[in-house]
């Protein structure tokens, strides 16, 4: 009984507000990002870009913890953040490739896919504690999503789309 006290007792690296804000800028981040994507009603939306914010930001986290461990200081075990980088990045292109189809000659869902991949990133820097970067990249996709979407409109693109789903509908 005592090991299992310990080990809901063990100190952490990070102490615990801090993880608590990470994972809280994760989850305001990737609810901005995701709300855009609700709005237009594309298949991953809100929860989804929340629940990838917050699982980079975790791993991220966990990163951080593993490298301060005195069971992973040993000379014979070596620890590698860029792993941890590459498992996430294809972790969430397998998620997002579900989200892209090919239908009637058009290619959709690019824009959510991407949408996703880049909440995972800002999941992971915010798990790290990168605020600023966090914080710029959320600010950054809305200005991505927001203004070319009224530029492409202002190029006459949305209508194209529009009348595009029309027809597949009358098929």
């Amino acid at each position: 009984m005592e090991t299992i006290a310990d080990e809901l007792s063990r100190d952490t690296y990070l102490p615990l507000g801090v993880m608590g804000l990470r994972l809280g800028l994760a989850l305001i981040c990737g609810a901005i990002v995701g709300l855009e994507r609700e709005w237009h009603q594309r298949a991953a939306g809100f929860r989804t870009h929340i629940l990838i914010c917050l699982s980079a930001a975790t791993l991220a986290i966990a990163a951080v913890e593993m490298t301060h461990l005195q069971t992973f200081s040993s000379d014979r075990t070596r620890i590698d953040p860029l792993r941890l980088i590459e498992s996430l990045t294809s972790g969430v292109a397998f998620l997002a490739a579900g989200t892209i189809v090919f239908s009637r000659g058009e290619v959709r869902g690019l824009t959510t896919g991407a949408g996703m991949w880049l909440a995972g990133t800002i999941g992971l820097a915010a798990g790290l504690g990168f605020w600023q970067l966090a914080g710029l990249s959320t600010v950054f996709a809305l200005l991505v999503l927001w203004l070319l979407r009224r530029f492409e409109h202002h190029l006459g693109r949305d209508e194209k789309k529009e009348e595009n789903e029309r027809q597949g509908r009358q098929h």
